[in-house]
């Protein structure tokens, strides 16, 4: 039984990103063909005609180039949800430039180059679209996929300087802060009579406030909207090569930033990378944050967050960030100066007391969570929780 593909999961692909017509995205989804291959097998090979588009359901395969001196290197790896061909499908008379082999048993959907061109001459929107991406392609972009600026450098005399421009998004997204809210409710009796020695009012405050803030943390991790675990560049996610986490897994993540405050990862994780590295005989050094040592890795500390979630394949991501507006990294937001302001974006305010002299306080925190640029937030993707070795 093939495996459906939904409109909004093809709109993620640049290619079919601008199309509006759902029946024309349904049509599409429709020609893909389901593959089971093996372990082991060969997707594409470099050097064949490119003429596919190709969706990893589930699995993983590595891509593999031409290294120094006829020998192989791994470009990366790609799992579930990952695709390449994209490019390649819009383009005439190409080739593979790379190798992608299975590393386990996979599940993949393949769209032919033929099936597209056929169904552009149906579609008056399907064919402008083929034509936006081209012209897309044929555009001068920098490694990120940005529009080049052009810049004379090393000339002599009076040449004629190059002329350029910086493109800039025009629709900026806007970010809306989320509110977390409770309300905490006390009998008069108990803010009458029990305040000494600790004010009991005080103390269920506090603790309202802890569990808003447990919150908080969860939705800035989680929230499909703003959520950092949503909001990761698809050129800024990586696999893991074996499953757990290892060294090389982080040096990976590491190397598409420029500086990397810290990562996140679930303490299970970090339990997994310390086998890793113990297996390896290897002794990540320890740092210091806020009087509490922690490991590092590169001089970049690992935190621990049990808001990071757990699959049921007993994998969780390793999150790894710049923070600061000042580098252009990922910045919480919050308003101040809200009325009835108790902490920095969190209000307290008292609403009535009830006819059961029950007093009641409406708690309110307002927060959201914001990557100003792709690379200041990466990932590591599914790293497997692994029993020590044997």
């Amino acid at each position: 039984m093939s495996e459906p593909i939904l409109e909004q999961e093809l709109r993620e692909i640049p290619l079919f990103r601008g199309l509006t017509d759902d029946e024309v995205l349904s049509e599409i989804a429709d020609q893909f063909v389901q593959q089971e291959i093996s372990s082991g097998e060969v997707l594409v090979e470099a050097g064949q005609p490119a003429d596919q588009l190709v969706l990893i359901v589930h699995g993983k395969v590595k891509k593999i180039g031409q290294g120094k001196y006829d020998t192989s290197t791994t470009l990366g790896m790609l799992t579930d949800g990952d695709y390449f061909g994209d490019r390649t499908l819009v383009e005439d008379s190409d080739t593979w430039q790379f190798t992608v082999k299975t590393v386990t048993r996979c599940t993949v959907l393949t769209l032919e180059q033929s099936t597209l061109e056929n169904m552009a001459q149906r579609s008056d929107a399907l064919r402008t679209r083929v034509n936006q991406f081209k012209a897309q392609l044929r555009k001068a972009q920098n490694e990120h996929g940005e529009a080049s600026i052009e810049i004379s450098s090393g000339h002599h005399g009076e040449q004629l300087l190059t002329s350029t421009f910086v493109d800039y998004e025009q629709k900026p997204r806007e970010y809306q802060l989320e509110v977390a809210q409770t309300i905490l409710r006390v009998h008069t009796r108990v803010a009458d009579l029990f305040n000494n020695p600790m004010n009991q009012t005080e103390q269920q405050l506090r603790l309202t406030i802890e569990a808003l803030r447990e919150r908080q943390e969860h939705e800035m991790i989680n929230n499909n909207d703003f959520g950092l675990l949503h909001n990761v560049a698809p050129n800024q996610r990586v696999h893991t090569r074996n499953g757990p986490p290892t060294p090389e897994d982080l040096d990976e993540v590491l190397s598409r930033r420029r500086r990397s405050r810290f990562f996140l990862t679930h303490p299970r994780i970090i339990a997994a990378f310390g086998r890793e590295c113990t297996h390896r005989g290897i002794y990540p050094a320890t740092t210091e944050i806020e009087g509490t040592p922690v490991m590092a890795w590169r001089g970049v500390p690992i935190l621990p967050c049990n808001k990071l979630p757990i699959t049921r394949e007993q994998t969780s991501p390793i999150l790894v960030l710049r923070t600061g507006e000042e580098h252009e990294g990922v910045v919480g937001l919050h308003q101040t100066g809200i009325p009835n302001e108790y902490q920095p974006g969190l209000s307290v305010r008292f609403m009535d007391i009830n006819e059961k002299a029950i007093l009641s306080y409406l708690v309110s925190t307002y927060f959201s969570v914001a990557v100003l640029v792709p690379d200041a937030l990466g990932m590591i993707d599914d790293a497997q929780i692994s029993p020590p070795h044997t």
